[in-house]
């Protein structure tokens, strides 16, 4: 394809549990569309109020550990002055402020150029949506 800007969105199904999901092959699988072997730059975009997109390990705990770290930084409980859905919910839209919603990653002769252990993941913590769309945006040069 040779457009400079192109876009897909994909949807994912989180559940009604906190979870951290990998995109890495949905995004390989876009850029494999969309990119050939052109450098760029791909925005994973999540247009949600209570979800983020994180670079993380997954697979040895840390996906894991981040949804316990991020339970005892906002915790669901009553303290939240947003209170609508489940209790606590008002984490949940805190959590973009310290995982935020987008990240913009180099893309080299089509590829994401990753470090060894990141993959992209969608991190929602919100019980309440258990359906999440995500935009990814490849940029080429």
């Amino acid at each position: 394809m040779s457009d400079a800007f192109t876009t897909r969105v994909i949807e994912i199904a989180t559940g009604s549990t906190e979870r951290v999901h990998d995109l890495t092959d949905a995004c390989a699988a876009f850029l494999g569309d969309v990119a050939a072997a052109r450098d760029g730059l791909l925005n994973v975009f999540v247009p949600h109020a209570t979800a983020g997109i994180a670079l993380i390990e997954t697979g040895a705990g840390s996906d894991t550990d981040l949804l316990t770290a991020l339970r005892d930084l906002l915790p669901a409980d009553d303290r939240w002055r947003h209170r609508h859905g489940s209790p606590g919910h008002g984490r949940d839209h805190v959590l973009p402020a310290f995982i935020a919603p987008h990240a913009t990653l180099p893309v080299l002769n089509g590829r994401l150029a990753l470090g060894t252990w990141q993959s992209v993941c969608l991190v929602d913590t919100n019980a309440d949506n258990p359906r999440r769309e995500v935009r990814l945006s490849f940029l080429g040069g």
